[in-house]
């Protein structure tokens, strides 16, 4: 009877002291680990003239910390740095109440963290209200 007792405690035991390790350990935010980017997560078409979509843009950047590398308004562009690799964010108008943002690596390595284009987009959506005085 104590066999059974010893067995069947070690059995039920183990699984719950298994389940504090792994809960102990600290868990990584998705945004942050590096992943494959699909193309068509690069892009989005926003209901802004393409010229507040440029000055948004690069709002966006600086709030999220990013370091702008450089600007070209006339063509819609910024190159900026972000978790060691250079972005490449253009801004193209698609008709004159909308216009359209890519953001791509300039490596063509389409392996990075999600955070750093989904932080830029979630930006402009909650702030495309906002009025800019250009």
């Amino acid at each position: 009877m104590k066999k059974i007792f010893i067995i069947l405690s070690l059995i039920l035991c183990t699984p719950s002291v298994y389940a504090e390790v792994v809960q102990s350990q600290p868990t990584q935010n998705p945004a942050t680990v590096s992943q494959n980017i699909a193309f068509e997560y690069c892009t989005k078409i926003f209901g802004l003239n393409q010229e507040k979509l440029f000055y948004m843009a690069l709002a966006s950047i600086s709030a999220n910390r990013f370091k702008v590398e450089e600007i070209q308004s006339a063509n819609g562009y910024i190159i900026f740095s972000a978790n060691r690799n250079k972005y490449l964010a253009a801004i193209g108008k698609v008709d004159d109440k909308n216009a359209i943002l890519k953001i791509t690596p300039c490596n063509n390595i389409y392996n990075f963290p999600p955070g750093v284009i989904s932080n830029v987009f979630k930006y402009i959506d909650i702030n495309a209200t906002t009025d800019i005085k250009i």
